[in-house]
């Protein structure tokens, strides 16, 4: 069968439909609406002529029954809470359309990219890095629900969690939306990701002495809120100094105790990251971060302690995979596609472990994700159905 972008963009607009939210969607994992999704994709999978199946932690697979070599395409179809209709969901129809054109892909959604119950959960059992443990463990970071009884609720209990079969593919492919304003800011319709970029997380945890806010006078106070006010003033003028031109940091939470008006606070966690795509350029961001620590005991009268949380390398694109999305653009658009890497993280950073990945952005109109306006011109998600069409032929071809 021939590329039908008119199909490709009926599919996505039923999928709109399916946990509909004002102008978006609110679809959480394991919800009603998501195995909603997960059973209709498995269905037009069997109509495409794949082998369907629901693995036990929810990942929907259309294996292809011919010959290959063979690509893997997906994304998920989860949503983030009142979120956007285009996150993760296009990826998965894109795939489905390369298969329904008669390419030799295997298609998959990977089950809770966007961590309500864990990260990625789904893509880390195809690659091996999800134990039962971890499973029995796991709770919804909403609820508190676990997950295991969930798996039982929702018919996915008992059923087997299948890994990647070695020696199957060529690459692993996924378009996405872009979530930011590059390609946007550029008037450019394409962006050829490079990379995907690492994360480092952090814990600061700074002790005060919690006391009466009008009894206790300013030279006997251990604020603990003024401390981490101060330390992170501290990072913002100190990581420029260290970081890329497209390295990241954020300040993703503040909590104070008691976190009461008339309270001086005992304590203060800051939750801190930073990404970038070179592991040099994190060392240094680490380095930062732990000089600024040490600078803060020295001067202040709260103690601040330094805890890392998590850590992801960055996953670099395939050459090759690289070289058939840019000889695609380039012929589609030409002039109007640039390179660059992704700084949200995407289920290909795990397959990266086992597998060439490449990735395929389509502008965000203002950036916005993760919300319900978040959207793409039609015609950049024809484009972007058109250039990852070509650009799997290209390297099935190399």
């Amino acid at each position: 069968m021939a590329l039908s972008t008119d199909r490709f963009l009926a599919d996505l607009d039923a999928l709109r439909r399916i946990g509909a939210y004002r102008s978006g969607v609110h679809r959480p994992t394991f919800g009603p609406e998501d195995m909603q999704t997960r059973h209709w994709l498995a269905a037009q999978l069997e109509q495409a002529g794949l082998e369907a199946s629901i693995d036990g932690i929810g990942n929907v697979f259309g294996r292809h029954r011919g010959a290959g070599p063979h690509l893997l395409a997906g994304s998920h179809l989860e949503t983030q809470n009142q979120a956007g209709w285009l996150d993760g969901v296009l990826g998965v129809v894109a795939a489905l359309e390369l298969a329904r054109s008669g390419l030799p892909v295997d298609v998959c959604a990977y089950a809770d990219e966007e961590a309500h119950w864990g990260d990625f959960i789904g893509s880390r059992s195809l690659v091996g890095a999800l134990t039962e443990a971890e499973i029995d463990a796991a709770r919804n970071r909403f609820t508190g629900e676990a997950l295991r009884p969930k798996l039982e609720e929702i018919g996915l209990a008992g059923r087997s969690r299948p890994q990647l079969e070695e020696g199957r593919y060529k690459g692993a492919l996924e378009m996405h939306i872009e979530q930011g304003t590059q390609l946007e800011s550029a008037g450019l319709r394409i962006g050829v990701v490079t990379g995907i970029v690492g994360i480092r997380q952090f814990r600061i945890v700074v002790t005060g002495q919690q006391d009466h806010t009008g009894g206790t006078t300013m030279r006997e106070r251990r604020d603990a809120g003024l401390t981490a006010v101060r330390l992170l003033g501290m990072v913002d003028a100190e990581m420029p100094r260290v970081a890329a031109a497209r390295s990241v940091w954020t300040t993703g939470r503040i909590a104070l105790e008691p976190n009461a008006p008339m309270i001086i606070p005992g304590r203060a966690e800051i939750v801190f990251s930073f990404r970038d795509l070179s592991v040099e350029v994190m060392d240094r961001m680490e380095a930062c971060l732990r000089a600024v620590v040490q600078e803060s005991n020295r001067r202040e009268r709260c103690p601040a302690v330094l805890e890392e949380i998590s850590r992801s390398a960055p996953a670099l694109s395939d050459p090759a995979i690289v070289a058939a999305f840019e000889g695609a653009a380039e012929s589609l658009c030409p002039g109007a596609w640039q390179a660059m890497p992704s700084g949200a993280i995407h289920d290909s950073q795990i397959l990266a472990r086992k597998l060439p990945v490449g990735m395929l952005f389509v502008p965000s109109i203002g950036g916005i994700s993760h919300h319900w306006t978040e959207d793409t011109k039609r015609e950049d998600l024809v484009l972007g159905m058109e250039v990852l069409h070509a650009a799997a032929q290209r390297f099935l071809a190399s």
